[in-house]
């Protein structure tokens, strides 16, 4: 199992608060006190005097580390839980759209805000719609992965002849270009265009899927190299992580790059 970075996130935050707020409560005081104690009985204008006050109101290791750390961790938190997360393109699924190497920013208020960890909703704000590109946990493994949304609750999925259909309607594709082993083109999703790739020789039989509530179905923009929904099955709702708008680096093999930031279509 991959590592647990919101749930490090939130302990971590928790534990330092934690302590941060002990320290203000009962231990800042007590060193307060006691360093008063310790100007009764010194001359504090001497450097020996000034040194044993300084020692009497040292914080702990701990509680200094915790105050620095504190602030900066909760910030993280609500950032990255509540209103954006980056994340990177491990494979070569949604090739052409998303690259190996791309880092791409996720907006984790588009579809409602959730509870870190939990994952809960507990605001609605949009749905996922067909077309959109969404970061998600997968049932099959507890890890991110990102597709386009093909199929919403209540969807007919159909996948014949490496057209799609959903609700029976054909959704257009336009011929951009012939490569070696794969042709390019441009499919329109439900109103979204957006790139794919299809290779040659890789046919599949006809299949057709209905969306249940709370599910949506996921496909990969490159066909015919993408373990998705048609093999693992659907989405719940309360995996859903985020919509992904935008790509801002690209880190592949060589040195990083920003020719390939803007918005994900």
């Amino acid at each position: 199992m991959s590592f647990d970075f919101p749930l490090f996130l939130v302990v971590s935050t928790g534990l330092t608060g934690l302590i941060w707020l002990a320290d203000t409560l009962f231990l800042k005081p007590a060193r307060v006190k006691a360093a008063d104690s310790v100007r009764a009985t010194v001359d504090e204008n001497s450097e020996a005097g000034q040194d044993a006050v300084a020692k009497a109101l040292k914080e702990p290791l701990m509680v200094e580390y915790s105050a620095s750390f504190f602030p900066v961790l909760a910030i993280v938190l609500v950032l990255r839980s509540f209103l954006a997360e980056p994340f990177q393109i491990p494979t070569g699924s949604m090739i052409p759209t998303l690259q190996i190497g791309d880092f791409i920013v996720v907006n984790k208020f588009a579809y409602g805000v959730r509870l870190p960890v939990l994952n809960t909703l507990v605001m609605e704000v949009e749905e996922p719609r067909s077309g959109e590109v969404m970061v998600f946990i997968p049932p099959h493994v507890n890890e991110y992965y990102i597709k386009r949304v093909i199929g919403t609750p209540g969807d007919r999925i159909r996948y014949e002849d490496k057209t799609l259909y959903i609700n029976g309607i054909e959704q257009p594709q336009k011929f951009i270009a012939q490569m070696p082993g794969y042709t390019v083109l441009e499919e329109t999703t439900n109103g979204v265009p957006h790139l794919i790739h299809k290779r040659a020789g890789r046919d599949e039989p006809p299949r057709e899927w209905v969306v249940p509530e709370g599910m949506y179905f996921m496909m990969g923009d490159n066909r015919d190299n993408s373990y998705d929904s048609r093999g693992w099955g659907y989405v719940p709702e309360e995996n859903i992580v985020g919509k992904a708008f935008a790509v801002w680096f690209h880190w592949g093999d060589g040195l990083p790059t920003f020719s390939r930031n803007g918005w994900i279509e």
